[in-house]
């Protein structure tokens, strides 16, 4: 990732969730992405299309937001995201960074920390990242909720 990179984000709400409610949360995200001091998150509707194996008649609606930041922010984005995600209608919310991907879900707080550090390496050990996208966690940041422990 170079500086002033920017990652793609698209968040997938469980079936019940309408076109309305998904873009309420989209915005919801873009304003506590925008207290982490990135350069800028704006809506990003290029690609809208549902999920690769989703299956057929399984209404999923998906709000996508383009996210311009310096690759120090990378972390702290993705904890933000991971602890926004709790208590939402909110399926899974796929990260693009430099075609690069992971799927933020529901796992547990161990796994998904495991997929967080393999795709932050994977990340790091691109072609032309300058840097390093793993400033650490940023607990008690703002905009981030305090992660249960266990």
């Amino acid at each position: 990732m170079t500086a002033g990179s920017g990652m793609r984000l698209v968040v997938s709400g469980h079936a019940d969730v309408d076109q309305a409610e998904l873009d309420a949360l989209t915005a919801q995200l873009r304003w506590r992405l925008l207290e982490l001091d990135v350069d800028d998150v704006r809506l990003d509707r290029s690609g809208e299309t549902a999920p690769e194996g989703a299956k057929a008649g399984e209404v999923i609606t998906v709000g996508a937001l383009a996210v311009s930041l310096a690759p120090v922010l990378l972390r702290p984005v993705l904890r933000l995201v991971e602890t926004w995600m709790q208590n939402r209608p909110v399926r899974s919310v796929t990260v693009d960074v430099d075609g690069r991907t992971i799927e933020l879900g529901h796992a547990s707080a161990e796994q998904q920390q495991r997929l967080v550090d393999a795709f932050l390496d994977d990340v790091r050990r691109a072609p032309g990242a300058s840097g390093t996208p793993d400033a650490g966690p940023a607990p008690g940041g703002p905009g981030e909720d305090p992660a249960p422990q266990g």
